[in-house]
């Protein structure tokens, strides 16, 4: 069950007209009410098909499947939570100033680590280093002038880290993919 951005548009929540905290009572006479002024067999049938009983039969089907969803406790939970994150990752994405790939990095071996730096427009830098990237998931190394991230986890995924720059209020995000190394 991902979310996208139409499921986000609108909440499993807001189609049943229901507070994100009701209880299983709640949700159930919210989708009572709404399946029974919706349902197609409630509604008057025309000999032709228009855009209103499109609409109504759309949004039938929006208030069956978040009934689905929002009745069954586990289902529940696991939506929330996605729910949740996706939320958070909008705002995180508000906050970031630029969105990087390795190539934008400036890389310089730091001992036994390779650190990553781009300067901020404030004039400090956003930076990574190789053991913060190994604490979730991506290996980095250097060859030559190129930089080359590889997983090492097989649950990783390709994914981005968002970077504080050193002084300002600033982020960049850094976009983790295996075809920009």
């Amino acid at each position: 069950m991902i979310l996208d951005k139409k499921d986000i548009e609108e909440t499993h929540y807001e189609v049943l007209n229901v507070k994100e905290d009701a209880n299983y009572e709640e949700i159930r006479a919210s989708y009572r009410s709404a399946a029974l002024s919706l349902h197609p067999d409630k509604l008057l049938k025309t000999s032709d098909t228009s855009s209103s009983d499109i609409t109504t039969s759309e949004r039938f089907l929006k208030v069956h499947k978040a009934w689905e969803v929002l009745s069954d406790s586990t289902t529940r939970l696991f939506y929330d939570k996605e729910l949740k994150s996706s939320r958070r990752e909008d705002f995180l994405a508000s906050e970031v100033a630029e969105d990087l790939s390795l190539q934008d990095m400036t890389a310089e071996d730091v001992g036994e680590t390779l650190e990553l730096f781009y300067q901020c427009r404030c004039g400090d830098y956003y930076a990574v280093d190789s053991l913060e990237l190994q604490k979730i998931g991506y290996s980095l190394s250097r060859d030559g002038n190129s930089i080359n991230i590889s997983i090492l986890n097989v649950d990783t995924r390709p994914g981005s880290v968002i970077l504080p720059c050193g002084s300002c209020s600033l982020k960049a995000r850094l976009v983790l993919s295996m075809d920009n190394s």
